[in-house]
């Protein structure tokens, strides 16, 4: 029966099946005129030439190449008052034949239940495209109720409005972050920030890391206290269940001793400084490969502000200009010569003030990221039950 899985109350019928070149219309491809503006068209001439290919809301435009399956995604038009608009280079254009209620064609067509019908169609290797005489005999299945349509329509809609909400706050907290990690350290040789917190004022002054941070090198079998963990750069210490580096998870298979790690130890490893391999421990106990140098913060240094302070550019140039070794994968800061790098702080209090804000903004990064990944994923299951 030709009926989707989830479906609005109210709504019974089966839906209706016809190809698409039965209900959709092709009308005259263009090639974007050269130095003009599209698509918006000022010059008359041009206008009128190309007047019988301008866009109407409900039509809908198909990518006809593209360098993966891609190929066949479909936008429709909608909004247009006085606007001109062309199709491009590379793209089918139709104009439905039937009346279908706004936004129901643009998300049926890029549904998976209508791209699977195009996959077998797809001819290339690098580069993939989809022939208008293919597409023409696929189906497109409706409900014939307009007002279903509708529905249907602004369901998805109002779903795209919050995970393009979601991802504007998500964008706008990390570019915020981004400035604030720029503003709230010194920069170009000053000893004080461009922005900080009301009642602190002093300059910030120079320690030796040996001060901020002590080795920590506990080896030891992994255990139930202590299980064995990846180090993910730019995500630091995380169970091996998740995408990890496998080669630093390789055991010793003489004595199988790691090396152990605690909530806010700073970890490193001097082969892969620049690819992130270098952060804080937000995990917890575990054990973690040799190749890794881990540190715990002293009683004057604060573990979130040494993660932000530590993972900076300019420290890591500081770094990397202490490496050893000739050969690329093989280079090696050792931990005494870690240890004499100079660095500016504040107080421990302003340390933990500024550790304890960009916590927060983590958190709140982290809470957008995790509910536009929730809302992704629900469209994509809506748009697999919602169409037939």
């Amino acid at each position: 029966m030709n009926k989707p899985r989830i479906r609005f109350k109210g709504y019974a019928d089966d839906w209706k099946q016809r190809k698409l070149g039965d209900i959709l219309v092709k009308y005259g491809e263009i090639i974007d005129v050269k130095n003009e503006q599209m698509p918006n068209v000022i010059d008359n001439a041009v206008a009128e030439k190309y007047k019988a290919s301008f866009l109407q809301n409900g039509d809908v435009i198909f990518a006809d190449t593209a360098e993966d399956e891609t190929v066949g995604k479909c936008s429709e038009i909608a909004g247009l008052t006085d606007e001109i608009v062309l199709s491009g280079l590379h793209t089918i254009p139709y104009r439905p034949q039937l009346k279908f209620a706004m936004g129901y064609l643009g998300y049926y067509l890029n549904s998976g239940v209508f791209h699977q019908q195009l996959i077998p169609l797809m001819q290339g290797i690098k580069v993939t495209s989809i022939s208008k005489s293919a597409m023409q005999n696929t189906d497109i299945v409706y409900p014939a109720c307009v007002d279903e349509q509708k529905r249907i329509g602004v369901y998805f809609r109002n779903l795209d409005h919050l995970i393009t909400l979601h991802q504007r706050k998500c964008e706008e907290a990390k570019i915020l972050k981004k400035y604030l990690l720029q503003k709230m350290f010194p920069q170009n040789g000053t000893n004080v920030p461009e922005i900080r917190f009301g009642g602190f004022t002093g300059a910030w002054e120079k320690r030796n890391v040996s001060n901020l941070l002590e080795e920590r090198n506990e080896q030891a079998p992994e255990s139930e206290e202590y299980p064995l963990m990846a180090f993910i750069a730019n995500e630091g210490v995380a169970p091996k269940g998740k995408r990890y580096d496998r080669g630093a998870l390789i055991k010793d298979a003489e004595n199988k001793l790691y090396k152990k790690t605690e909530l806010g130890d700073f970890i490193y490893s001097s082969n892969n400084l620049e690819t992130g391999s270098i952060g804080l421990n937000n995990y917890g106990n575990a054990s973690i490969s040799p190749v890794y140098s881990i540190f715990k913060p002293t009683g004057i240094a604060d573990s979130d502000f040494i993660g932000r302070r530590f993972m900076r550019k300019d420290f890591i140039n500081c770094m990397v200009k202490w490496r050893q070794g000739v050969v690329y994968g093989q280079w090696k800061i050792h931990e005494s010569d870690f240890l004499k790098i100079e660095i500016e702080i504040p107080s421990l209090d302003e340390q933990r003030k500024i550790g304890e804000y960009f916590r927060n903004l983590d958190r709140l990064i982290t809470l957008h990221q995790r509910k536009l990944e929730k809302l992704q994923k629900l469209k994509k299951s809506m748009l697999e039950k919602m169409f037939v």
